[in-house]
């Protein structure tokens, strides 16, 4: 496995690569890598014939500073995770931001029609600009054929395939399925931080995504919306910070139903200080 800390290193790899026409799979991640990062590698590998995975936890998408500083940073056991995939596997992890942003640390200000200010850029002010931006600097360095990304992170996937139609790349975005625990709670790397009874309560995000999406057909979307904020009302132990239903193309949220219109629930909730967030396709 080679991996790369910095960006003139992993540039000529990957140069080398273009001249032998190989189709490379690009997977983005910021490490604390589990099963959902590992299925998304998987899947990667299973579509080219070289996949580069970069691990870099990205300071100008977080809002929150204490966040940042807790993010779990496990690059040897990462390392350890990929190489139980494939021994081939192309590893990007620049240790400092200068490798990926050079001298300019400053986020892009897009206009990404405005998907950036629905749900999550309405509580996280500026982190799409950072998701693009330093996906365009990761896609310039890579040239990937194709990028992958989870729906766990819906908007983002939405704002990913914008974001290429701007720089006008050439890269294929491929979404993914989210992947969960047993339990239902979509897996994060954010959920190493709950404690035992977080863990035991942090399910019921999902439980009521799954009654929303049965009851979506015969009841209003501001009963839904109420029976949600009473559920997470009714627990001592999670906060919601958000639960809106949305359409899947522009993911403006609504109060009526429309006929020939593809809807998900979008749901945010605190458990202590770690925030969680999941969506569901409700039609």
């Amino acid at each position: 496995m080679r991996v790369h800390e910095k960006r003139l290193d992993i540039e000529k790899d990957v140069a080398d690569l273009h001249k032998q026409n190989k189709t490379i799979g690009f997977v983005p991640t910021m490490g604390a890598l589990h099963d959902g990062h590992l299925a998304l590698v998987q899947r990667a590998i299973n579509q080219n014939q070289v996949v580069v995975v970069s691990i870099f936890v990205n300071p100008n998408q977080f809002n929150n500073s204490e966040d940042l500083v807790n993010y779990p940073r496990t690059l040897d056991a990462d390392i350890k995770l990929l190489s139980k995939l494939s021994k081939d596997i192309i590893v990007f992890a620049p240790g400092d931001p200068i490798e990926v942003y050079g001298n300019n640390l400053d986020s892009i200000s897009y206009d990404f029609e405005g998907l950036e200010n629905e749900m999550e850029g309405k509580f996280r002010p500026g982190h799409f600009d950072g998701v693009g931006t330093v996906l365009k600097h990761f896609f310039t360095i890579v040239s990937p054929t194709r990028a992958y990304f989870g729906e766990k992170d819906f908007q983002q996937l939405q704002i990913v395939k914008k974001l290429v139609e701007i720089e006008k790349m050439s890269v294929e975005i491929v979404g993914c399925p989210i992947y969960r625990e047993e339990s239902g709670l979509a897996l994060s790397s954010r959920n190493k931080r709950l404690n035992k009874t977080q863990l035991q309560e942090a399910p019921l995000i999902y439980k009521t995504l799954q009654q929303v999406k049965n009851d979506f057909g015969t009841k209003s979307v501001l009963s839904l919306t109420a029976w949600i904020s009473k559920q997470f009302e009714a627990n001592e132990t999670l906060e919601l910070e958000y639960f809106q239903i949305a359409k899947i193309s522009d993911l403006k949220s609504i109060q009526r139903k429309q006929k020939n219109t593809k809807y998900r629930a979008f749901i945010a909730v605190f458990a202590g200080e770690v925030r969680l967030i999941d969506n569901i396709a409700l039609n």
